[in-house]
């Protein structure tokens, strides 16, 4: 926790780690589920309360996490902490339900190009596609994060209009979506155009519901984040050691680091819960296990 400042609703900052499924889910290499449990031990450790922990995508199309169900089996269940997962469709769902999941997201974007070249499926296709699996999240009491990919850039399609993300929020929101993630997934964006997005999505779901997913592919993620949360938003993303990116939009590697969003929070007088110690052992951790020599077999 951040010391000298005060929690209030005002000031506290939720900080969601997404390293586990976002950063782990384009390595070549296979991490082992021992590696993959210490890595989410580490996280939990340095406080995170909520961690993106895998996807339930098929394993043909992600590898890396095919091993969702071993890693969720050992997962150390720790009062207020909440662990999530990526859901494509309704046989992801069944998955997360049998795993005892309390939170799943479902993946769109609001460009037209990358849905079908990232889901195979239109902007309206994929918002179908997610109707019967919010409804039956919410029957099971679990909540349902909305990702929305490519807010300011597209690789397929170029500039996208912030009227254009709005409309696809609403569309979620319309399906029962607890929370709205807006992804700049090629990292481009500038502060003003990030702030353009926030606006107008603001129009259509409160702020408090918003939560942003930067990508630092030209350095300006901690500008943007600074100019969200001069904006009211309270909920960001992060990857410790900036790991990761996205593997259908080409040299967007590098999520932003959680360690430089929990610090940039707390130079601005902003309270998480995430204790600096504890983040840079994660991170030292998993950029460790990702950059090992390849043993001999």
């Amino acid at each position: 926790m951040s010391h000298g400042v005060h929690r209030s609703a005002q000031n506290f900052v939720s900080l969601c780690e997404v390293g586990p499924r976002d950063g782990l889910q384009n390595e070549k290499r296979i991490i082992g589920v021992d590696e993959k449990v210490r890595y989410i031990e580490l996280l939990v450790a340095a406080g995170f309360r909520e961690i993106e922990v895998t996807s339930f995508v098929s394993p043909k199309w992600v590898p890396q996490l095919a091993d969702a169900e071993q890693v969720l089996a050992r997962l150390p269940a720790k009062h207020g902490v909440l662990y999530s997962a990526l859901v494509p469709n309704e046989q992801g769902l069944d998955r997360a339900l049998a795993a005892g999941l309390k939170k799943i997201a479902v993946f769109t974007a609001a460009s037209e190009g990358f849905a079908r070249k990232n889901i195979n499926a239109t902007i309206a296709e994929s918002i179908e596609r997610f109707r019967p699996v919010v409804v039956r999240a919410h029957e099971a009491s679990v909540s349902v994060r909305g990702y929305v990919s490519c807010i300011v850039a597209c690789p397929i399609d170029g500039a996208i209009a912030p009227e254009a993300v709005a409309k696809v929020c609403q569309q979620l929101k319309d399906l029962g979506v607890d929370e709205f993630d807006l992804g700049d997934t090629i990292g481009v964006a500038h502060p003003d155009e990030l702030a353009r997005v926030i606006e107008a999505c603001a129009c259509v779901v409160p702020m408090e519901t918003l939560t942003v997913h930067l990508h630092d592919t030209f350095g300006r993620a901690m500008a943007c984040a600074e100019r969200a949360l001069s904006m009211g938003v309270r909920r960001f993303d992060g990857s410790t050691g900036g790991i990761g990116g996205c593997p259908y939009a080409l040299g967007a590697t590098g999520n932003v680091a959680s360690e430089r969003l929990a610090a940039l929070c707390a130079s601005r007088g902003y309270c998480t819960s995430i204790d600096r110690e504890g983040i840079d052992a994660a991170a030292r951790f998993i950029t460790g296990v990702l950059t090992a020599p390849l043993s001999a077999s």
